[in-house]
């Protein structure tokens, strides 16, 4: 269905129009009219489908076309990351665009001072994260006495950072009567008891197969020794010098060494990690959405934070310790309409992490077939102050064509 015809405001319309969104997504389609009608909603959507949208919409509808009960937030929306918390913010505030709807985001690793400011000037809509959250709430900045929406986006991940009390804690400082939408990428057993304990009868929206991945992304799989992934990724930056670049490892420490594995070959590249300040992590987000700089490196706590168009390529090069996070990293890439690419480096003692991934997702990942000495030639090359190009294009495309003769032969 196209949202011109959609039974919304004609200044959202023409804001979606200016974004380039026509047609409502299979989440969009399913989730907004019950949202629309006040009811609870449980939505389990893979990333990159439209699902912040699917809830973005609706509650501007909402704050535009209904009064105001009493002073305070009207909409509260909980998010488990900083990431996560500006990119909704950004499609709030574009959807909301010359409207007199006020959207706002509170996160940590800011100065406050700022924020509670613009708190005092009334604000409808409110995207936090919950450490920030409940600062204000205690120091009395923020009311949400009177919210009539409550949306947990990404609650899977909330609770497994213990953020449960917290939004139970939230749950009781609404009014009896409130909505509440829980959005999620996956679903278990664990997360679907959560989600029925904080609904009222919701209605269960399920877009796509349980924990299955995006269908826009080739996945595969290379063996390589831990010593040697810097090599592999310098190669695979070098072939792709036009294209973005997600590159997930396991902790904060590989993620410094990394970027200056890749400085060391005159390779730029951005990183982010939880013990960067946040005006960096911010800044490297922008330069990453801009093009400014085509790879970045990051640990999980951007895996659902980061909604950047045009990302061809995400590398997993650490396999995640947990399986789930894969579907998160690798929903980076694919998204919408796009196709996107997951090329994951999978050392030997990773192994056991590789298939619990295979597991989860419920998919065996094609490997990549790397002759002994076409790998030791690779890693020649790349360590070489001299890197022969053609040489290692000529590694590439030996190394397809036999992806295709063996493809060939099991026809």
């Amino acid at each position: 269905m196209k949202f011109e015809k959609y039974p919304i405001l004609p200044a959202i319309k023409a804001n979606l129009a200016a974004l380039g969104f026509t047609r409502l997504t299979d989440i969009q389609y399913k989730a907004m009219p019950s949202i629309m009608k006040g009811e609870d909603v449980l939505a389990i959507a893979q990333t990159g489908t439209g699902k912040t949208a699917a809830f973005a919409i609706p509650l501007v509808q909402h704050i535009l076309t209904s009064k105001r009960r009493a002073a305070g937030v009207r909409a509260l929306v909980m998010v488990p990351t900083r990431e996560l918390a500006m990119q909704i913010h950004e499609v709030f505030c574009s959807i909301a665009k010359g409207t007199t709807a006020q959207v706002m985001a509170v996160v940590g690793g800011v100065e406050q001072d700022k924020q509670i400011a613009r708190l005092q000037a009334g604000i409808d809509v409110l995207i936090a994260t919950p450490g920030r959250l409940f600062d204000l709430i205690a120091q009395q900045h923020i009311n949400i006495e009177a919210a009539e929406i409550l949306v947990l986006d990404e609650a899977d991940r909330m609770m497994a950072l213990g953020f449960m009390r917290d939004i139970k804690d939230v749950k009781r400082r609404l009014p009896r009567q409130h909505q509440t939408l829980f959005f999620s990428a996956t679903i278990n057993e664990e997360i679907k008891d959560l989600a029925y304990s904080l609904v009222r009868n919701p209605i269960r929206i399920q877009v796509s197969p349980q924990n299955t991945v995006s269908r826009n992304v080739t996945h595969t799989v290379a063996n390589i020794a831990m010593d040697d992934k810097r090599f592999f990724l310098e190669r695979t930056i070098q072939q792709n010098p036009d294209s973005k670049i997600l590159v997930f490892v396991r902790t904060r420490v590989r993620a410094e060494r990394v970027q200056k594995a890749m400085e060391r070959v005159g390779l730029k590249t951005a990183v982010i990690h939880g013990d960067k300040e946040q005006d960096e992590r911010f800044e490297a987000l922008k330069q990453f959405a801009e093009g400014t700089i085509k790879v970045l490196i990051t640990t999980d706590v951007s895996a659902r934070g980061i909604d950047i168009k045009k990302v061809e390529y995400v590398i997993n090069y650490d396999i995640p310790d947990v399986a789930e996070n894969y579907v998160h990293r690798v929903g980076r890439t694919g998204r919408g309409m796009e196709k996107g690419y997951a090329l994951s480096f999978c050392s030997e003692e990773e192994k056991p992490l590789l298939a619990a991934v295979e597991k989860f997702i419920g998919q065996k990942i094609d490997v990549i077939d790397i002759p002994k000495g076409d790998y030791n030639d690779m890693i020649d090359l790349s360590a070489s102050a001299a890197t022969d190009m053609d040489a290692v294009k000529k590694l590439i495309a030996e190394n397809e064509q036999r992806q295709q003769v063996k493809k060939r032969k099991k026809k």
